[in-house]
C-alpha cells in the first residue's frame, strides 16, 4: 500500500514538474517577445501577471506533494526497520533506496526550476527598473540630462579606478608571495652554508690528526729498520 501511494505521488510529481518547467520556459519566452514588441516600457511587465500567480500556486502544490512523498518514504523506512520482516529486509531496503533516489531527484529538479524562474523574474524586474530610469532620463530637461550624464561618467571613472586598484592589489599580493618564497629559499641556502662551514673545521682537524699519525708511524717504522740494520751489521762483523 505504501509503495502504491508512493508511485501515485511520484506520477503526480512528474506531471507537475513537467508543467512547472514549461511554465518557466514560456515565462522567459513571453518576456523576451514582449520586450521586442514594446520598445517603450509603457506597461509593467510583471505586476498582476497570471504566470506569477500560476508559479506560486504550482510551487505550493509541488511542495505539498514532496512533503507527502517524504512522509510515505519515512513510513516505508519504519516498516523496513520493524522486526517482522527480517527475511525481506534486503529487498525492502533496495526498494526504499530507489524511492528515496526518486524523491531526491524530484526535489533537486523542483529547486533548480524554481531558482531559474526566480532568477528570470529578478532580471525582468531589474530590466524594468533600468528602462524606467532611461525613460525618465530621456524625458528630463537638458540640465538634468547633462547632470545625469556627468554622474554616469563619474560612476564609470570610479569603476575603472576600483578595477585598477584591485589589479594593483593582486600584483602586490603576488609580489609578496614571491618575496616570501625567495626569503624561504635564501634561509634554506644560508642554513646549508652554515652547516657546511661548521663541518669544515672538523674535517680539517681530522685530516691533521691523520697526517700526524702517518708521520708517527713513519718515524717508528724508520727507527725499527735502523735498529735492525745496526744489529745485522754488528752480527756480521762479529
Amino acid at each position: 500500500d505504501l509503495r502504491k501511494q508512493a508511485r501515485q505521488l511520484e506520477n503526480e510529481l512528474d506531471l507537475k514538474l513537467v508543467s512547472f518547467s514549461k511554465l518557466c520556459t514560456s515565462y522567459s519566452g513571453a518576456r523576451d517577445g514582449r520586450r521586442d514588441r514594446y520598445s517603450s516600457d509603457t506597461t509593467p511587465l510583471l505586476n498582476g501577471s497570471s504566470q506569477d500567480r500560476m508559479f506560486e500556486t504550482m510551487a505550493v502544490e509541488i511542495e505539498q506533494l514532496l512533503g507527502k512523498l517524504t512522509g510515505i518514504n519515512d513510513k516505508m523506512a519504519e516498516y523496513t526497520n520493524s522486526a517482522g520482516v527480517p527475511s525481506l529486509n534486503a529487498a525492502l531496503m533496495h526498494t526504499l533506496q530507489r524511492h528515496r533516489d526518486i524523491l531526491q531527484d524530484y526535489t533537486h529538479e523542483f529547486h533548480k526550476t524554481k531558482a531559474n524562474f526566480l532568477a528570470i523574474r529578478e532580471r525582468e524586474n531589474l530590466l524594468g527598473s533600468v528602462r524606467k530610469d532611461i525613460e525618465s532620463y530621456k524625458s528630463g530637461s537638458g540640465v538634468n540630462n547633462r547632470r545625469t550624464e556627468l554622474f554616469l561618467k563619474e560612476h564609470e571613472h570610479l569603476r575603472n579606478s576600483d578595477r585598477l586598484i584591485e589589479e594593483t592589489i593582486s600584483i602586490a599580493m603576488a609580489t609578496k608571495e614571491n618575496m616570501t618564497s625567495q626569503r624561504g629559499m635564501l634561509k634554506s641556502i644560508q642554513s646549508k652554508m652554515n652547516t657546511l662551514a661548521n663541518r669544515f673545521p672538523a674535517v680539517n682537524s681530522l685530516i691533521q690528526r691523520i697526517n700526524l699519525r702517518k708521520r708517527r708511524d713513519s718515524l717508528i717504522l724508520g727507527g725499527v729498520i735502523g735498529i735492525c740494520t745496526i744489529l745485522l751489521l754488528l752480527y756480521a762483523f762479529h
